[in-house]
């Protein structure tokens, strides 16, 4: 076993970055192809579907194979273990960054728009939602993350450079949003260190992907009903400010 990567040699193949990067480009294709395939010719705007149909459309399919490309990838490396499970311990002040998250989720979602659109649209909206968390979180806090530890970085690089692909990952928007897409970069560069966090202060993968998907299906609910204004959205930026500052104060006492 290799102290340093978490990684038993004689079982798992090896990824340089150059091979995560590619296969991050390969998420992309299927993601996105996918999705511009399916709402070909409906009315399905980015991440604010209003019908069911917009929904398995727009985000379940496109996502769900994507999520399936990440679990084939890490089947095939057979890095299960260092994927879902992080063995370095840091200090108890971090579990506060996935508890803002969570209380800002509870603040930020619009009960009264998924009520109106149904059971229905909301379960199939939270199912999707955590596709998309445990999708992203398994090939960006998962592959990649042991990529980058495997191939000899440190820890610090490791988190800085997963967080910067994440954040460039989100710039592909641009096509269907425009120059609006820049700010969800931004937002999910920030995201992305928080999820990190996430993974270490909860011991794997499963903390932070279950939170990012709530993040997201918090926001998208805000969009749900067409015309309708949500202001309690702006609740996310507050909080990324609040994770931010915290982290910033703190961020010389990550390490346990």
């Amino acid at each position: 076993m290799d102290v340093a990567d978490g990684i038993d040699r004689a079982g798992t193949r090896r990824l340089p970055v150059w091979g995560f990067l590619a296969v991050v480009v390969a998420y992309l294709v299927v993601l996105q192809g996918l999705g511009a395939l399916l709402t070909r010719g409906i009315d399905a705007k980015y991440a604010a579907p209003s019908t069911a149909d917009q929904v398995w459309r727009s985000i379940t399919v496109p996502v769900g194979a994507s999520l399936l490309l990440g679990v084939l990838v890490v089947a095939y490396l057979r890095w299960w273990r260092p994927v879902l499970v992080d063995d370095r311990p840091v200090r108890r002040w971090v579990l506060a960054v996935p508890v803002i998250q969570l209380v800002a989720i509870a603040l930020m979602v619009n009960y009264g728009g998924l009520a109106e659109r149904g059971l229905g649209f909301t379960a199939l909206l939270l199912l999707s939602a955590l596709f998309v968390g445990f999708g992203e979180e398994l090939m960006f806090r998962g592959v990649g993350v042991t990529a980058f530890r495997a191939n000899g970085f440190s820890e610090g690089k490791v988190a800085l450079w997963t967080t910067v692909i994440f954040g460039v990952v989100h710039a592909s928007n641009l096509f269907s949003e425009g120059v609006g897409a820049f700010a969800q970069v931004f937002a999910a560069a920030l995201s992305g260190y928080f999820f990190y966090l996430g993974r270490r202060v909860g011991g794997g993968l499963l903390l932070p992907a279950v939170v990012h998907g709530l993040w997201d299906f918090s926001l998208i609910s805000g969009s749900v009903v067409p015309g309708e204004s949500y202001p309690l959205t702006m609740i996310s930026f507050l909080a990324l400010i609040v994770l931010t500052v915290l982290v910033l104060v703190r961020r010389e006492h990550v390490e346990a």
